[in-house]
């Protein structure tokens, strides 16, 4: 998966990690090596105190080391200590006769008297630490004597002091480590929450709203990619303007033609009675009206399109007096029929565009009658609310499927291919329900037979 976050991340915390494994061997090494040092340091004057106790006496060296002496320099309530004293030629003078080899001293070494680096062997099947003194004592005759003194220590206390340096450091280093992937975690995330936003913002809009994206809402780092995506937009509302404007000028241009074609086609029908002209004539008027409403509905539908609606054309309107105006129209429409076509209109007010109402209006009877079986009964009703007012329009057609009532609002979407009709209605009422901001259902009429569609304006 490519991710901002995961990719951020894996190079913060990787290498904060590697730093801070680093930055705990060398507090290790900081922290162990001057214990080291000082417990080394420790043998080195327990070696001096017992050099100081040695002396010639008649060209032989002698030890003055008292039994209470070698008690304290032996005393030590977690390592066993082990020390001897040797002449030059090897042979043990006091002390441990077991006491391992004493290195050799460096080569061209000439000062004496100085301990030698302390160094690892093992007493008695332990591992122990010792120093190494080398003395040169003056003789009352000839030349000087020489003697070597050696101290050791067994490693129980440096490896109690070395295993507590490890597990303070091993505690703290776990804590940093968390600390600092927690801090990581929380700043990337944090540094991410402007992505989120917009693309929170984003996945709110609806599919046709096309706004540009606020530039001064975004960090800089953000400009370019919602520059990029406005111009994007503004390509696509340039594609959808002009695919708009195309079919409202198509209809529009369409409308004044048709009509004339359709008076023609009447005056004609008037004029010849005979069986094989009028019944051509009847079907070109038939054609010609078909057209016509499809010319009106897309025109229609340009003009509902949530995308290109004007807010600036909304103005208070009678939605009653607007019904009583429209059913007028289809009065010639429900007596072909014989359909009882009614109304009960309430005084009721609403903000919106009078011509798209209309539309709505319009649709909504036509597809009612359309669908109402002959002898039938459609009814348009208005009633006020406390937040708006409601319009209905009931019949007792056959009814819309629970299944399929949110089918019929898709454009080009039919019940059945006896009724004649394009698809478009009431998917003309779905906008124009959708822009005046309106809820649009429809279920069955009261007695159990039919639809009734009903739109809440508030």
């Amino acid at each position: 998966m490519n991710s901002i976050r995961l990719r951020l991340l894996k190079w913060l915390i990787g290498p904060i990690l590697l730093i801070n494994l680093a930055g705990g061997a060398l507090t290790y090494m900081l922290a162990w090596l001057p214990a080291q040092l000082a417990f080394d340091q420790g043998l080195s004057g327990a070696a001096a105190a017992l050099g100081a106790r040695l002396g010639a006496d008649g060209g032989q060296l002698r030890i003055d080391l008292p039994r209470q002496a070698e008690q304290v320099l032996r005393s030590d309530d977690t390592d066993a200590v082990y020390f001897v004293v040797r002449d030059q030629a090897g042979h043990t003078i006091a002390g441990d006769a077991d006491f391992p080899p004493l290195p050799a001293a460096p080569d061209g070494a000439t000062s004496a008297n100085k301990p030698t680096a302390a160094f690892d062997s093992a007493v008695r099947d332990e591992a122990v630490r010792g120093v190494a003194l080398r003395l040169s004592l003056p003789a009352a005759t000839g030349a000087p004597l020489q003697a070597t003194i050696g101290v050791a220590k067994t490693l129980r206390k440096r490896t109690q002091v070395r295993q507590a340096v490890v597990r303070a450091l091993v505690l703290l280093e776990s804590l940093l480590a968390l600390s600092c992937v927690g801090l990581i975690w929380f700043s990337v995330g944090n540094g991410l929450l402007p992505l989120n936003r917009l693309r929170a913002g984003l996945n709110a809009r609806d599919g046709d709203d096309l706004e540009p994206i606020a530039a001064a809402q975004v960090p800089y780092e953000l400009e370019p990619v919602v520059s990029a995506f406005n111009g994007l937009l503004d390509k696509v509302s340039q594609g959808a303007r002009a695919r708009q404007e195309f079919l409202a000028n198509v209809a529009h241009q369409l409308r004044t033609p048709l009509a004339g074609l359709k008076t023609q086609l009447e005056w004609l029908g008037a004029r010849h009675a005979e069986p094989e002209t009028a019944q051509s004539l009847k079907l070109m008027l038939s054609a010609t009206e078909r057209m016509i409403r499809k010319t009106n509905q897309l025109l229609a539908l340009a003009r509902a399109e949530p995308g290109h609606f004007e807010k600036t054309r909304l103005e208070p309107v009678a939605l009653d007096a607007l019904v009583e105006v429209a059913i007028q129209s289809f009065v010639d429409q429900a007596t072909l029929k014989a359909i009882d076509l009614g109304f009960d209109l309430q005084p009721v007010t609403i903000v919106g565009d009078r011509f798209l109402l209309r539309d709505l209006i319009d649709n909504l009877i036509d597809n009612a009658i359309r669908y109402t079986p002959p002898r039938g009964t459609v009814t348009v009703a208005c009633r006020p609310d406390g937040e708006g007012g409601w319009l209905s329009v009931e019949d007792n057609g056959p009814g819309i499927p629970p299944h399929k009532r949110e089918q019929v609002f898709s454009r080009y979407v039919r019940l059945d291919d006896q009724t004649t009709g394009s698809g478009l209605g009431l998917a003309i009422v779905r906008d124009i329900a959708t822009v005046h901001g309106a809820t649009l259902t429809v279920t069955e009429a009261a007695g159990g037979r039919g639809a009734l569609f009903s739109v809440h304006f508030r």
